[in-house]
């Protein structure tokens, strides 16, 4: 299992939401230079939102986003208003290597066909649910679909798409621990690899995460943010958690 540090982007600045909360933010200074510490310490791969273009379309944060790949050796996986052809192309052809598609793969499933054929390999779905899976949210996680996560999982079936990136609202930035049931349960059900995001506080949970088993398949990785940031969990550490499993 892969580690993925988050590198949250909102007016140019690294920053964390509780629970999505535009409200309860808080800033934790330059961008790239978060970015290149996590890389530089073994991270496999950094994964990067752009907040303002999540909840409006607008990629405010796209320079930022662009200058983060440019500045590190590994990987990187960025999402956040990704909702157009020429929004993706914008990253994926300037140096993201994986674009992570949230509203519109829900809104609009004809594009994300065309984009997951036009770049195979190279587009993931996120899918950010709040109440256990009951409904799948969009645009900043500020409004929902109608959608549940296992229904959203079932009209992704036949779309070939890099990986399913899974979010708990309810516990994204609390340091509650992961849902591992939840997870298990998306594991179970699609045939596209998970990589789980919200709440690991701990080389603990990190090692649950990896050693996480459901019909045969485990998780593609894990994308961690306030433990990492604030210091909870070193990168070193959550490194060697993550292959715990290997």
């Amino acid at each position: 299992m892969d580690l993925y540090p988050a590198v949250d982007l909102q007016d140019g600045a690294a920053v964390r939401l509780v629970q999505g909360d535009f409200g309860r933010r808080h800033d934790y200074g330059d961008p790239v230079e978060l970015a290149r510490r996590y890389a530089a310490a073994g991270a496999p791969w950094i994964h990067v939102v752009d907040l303002d273009a999540a909840r409006t379309g607008e990629a405010r944060n796209r320079d930022t986003v662009l200058a983060i790949a440019a500045a590190v050796d590994v990987p990187v996986q960025a999402g956040g208003g990704v909702r157009s052809m020429p929004q993706a192309a914008a990253l994926l052809e300037a140096g993201v290597a994986r674009v992570v598609v949230g509203t519109a793969a829900m809104r609009d499933p004809a594009f994300l066909a065309e984009v997951s054929a036009r770049y195979p390999g190279r587009v993931a779905v996120g899918l950010d649910h709040r109440r256990g899976g009951a409904e799948v949210a969009v645009a900043g996680w500020e409004s929902g679909v109608g959608v549940s996560l296992d229904e959203a999982v079932a009209r992704l079936a036949q779309v070939e798409l890099a990986a399913l990136v899974v979010t708990s609202i309810e516990r994204d930035g609390m340091l509650a621990g992961p849902d591992l049931a939840g997870l298990g349960h998306v594991l179970a059900r699609s045939r596209h690899p998970v990589v789980a995001s919200g709440g690991v506080s701990s080389a603990a949970d990190l090692r649950a995460l990896a050693g996480l088993v459901a019909d045969g398949r485990r998780l593609e990785g894990a994308i961690v943010g306030k433990a990492l940031v604030d210091g909870v969990l070193g990168i070193e550490e959550a490194v060697a958690a993550c292959a715990a499993s290997a």
